[in-house]
């Protein structure tokens, strides 16, 4: 491992819109590529997912690096950088050779990506998610939420507000169901659309995700998840109709989980969730 004498700090290199210039890059909408230019909120970005010391990082779609820059500059053990777009890897590269062995880049696809695969010791997620994949990302990666030390993740605003809803508001759902029950959730702070190149039409929330180190209740995940999907799928109704989709005797179910019959999904806690799928996979066992 390179001792902090031997390497660069963003300081000494190019100016990242150089960068930017220099490979012909621009941010491509299929990619969800909108690129983090200011150094300053990379910096608050990285402090803001705590002390970093003999932390091993995975960074997703790093783009030029901006965040990566900020990134090597901390006293993170090691970083690892997933980008999809080969165009990005020469920009990469650079800040490789500036920190040596510090850095290391994957040019694959995150959602094809095992992260369990990249965790050896103790490992977080630091990231500004690409909007298109970043809610399919942070379901995959819900397995090995007890592996991880930590997410500092980045997402559009809509969707951080379902990352920390609670019971009775009207953005609760199936996200904050299935990640608050494996984890605890924080909504740091905002980033508006003019921090990026080029500007999203929406304002981005940093997000904090810290595993608890036990579920919140327990309860099968599979059948969790399919608890979830029929009755956020029909929010509107009351559990006995939206649950009808399961293909299951709703009145015992109901009965088995002490849930009511009337009350619609967005008023239920999870833990009546996990009580649910508890007895769902009961009745289905029983078959």
């Amino acid at each position: 491992m390179a001792k902090p004498t031997d390497r660069a700090d963003s300081g000494t290199l190019p100016p990242l819109r150089d960068i930017i210039a220099r490979h012909g890059l621009s941010a491509r909408k299929g990619l969800g590529q909108n690129f983090l230019l200011d150094l300053n909120l990379t910096r608050r970005i990285v402090r803001t997912a705590g002390d970093l010391e003999g932390i091993d990082v995975i960074e997703i779609g790093p783009g030029p690096g901006g965040l990566t820059r900020a990134l090597l500059d901390s006293n993170a053990r090691h970083i690892t950088a997933i980008e999809r777009d080969q165009r990005c890897i020469g920009a990469l590269t650079e800040l490789a050779a500036a920190y040596p062995d510090k850095l290391t880049i994957l040019n694959k696809d995150a959602l094809k990506t095992d992260i369990s695969q990249l965790v050896s010791g103790r490992t977080k997620i630091i990231a500004n998610l690409p909007y298109n994949i970043a809610t399919a990302l942070l379901i995959r990666w819900i397995p090995d939420f007890g592996r991880l030390d930590g997410l500092t993740l980045m997402f559009q605003k809509e969707v951080a507000e379902r990352l920390v809803a609670r019971a009775g508001s009207k953005t609760y759902g199936r996200l904050s169901v299935i990640v608050q029950w494996i984890a605890h959730t924080i909504r740091h702070f905002d980033v508006p659309p003019t921090a990026f190149v080029p500007q999203p039409k929406v304002t981005s929330t940093v997000v904090g995700i810290t595993p608890r180190e036990r579920p919140l209740a327990p309860a099968n995940r599979v059948f969790l998840e399919r608890i979830t999907a029929a009755t956020f799928g029909q929010r509107r109704k009351m559990m006995r109709s939206s649950l009808r989709t399961l293909d299951v005797n709703t009145d015992s179910l109901l009965e088995r989980a002490s849930a009511s019959p009337t009350a619609r999904p967005e008023d239920l806690d999870i833990s009546v969730f996990c009580a649910l799928a508890r007895a769902l996979e009961e009745l289905e066992n029983a078959d």
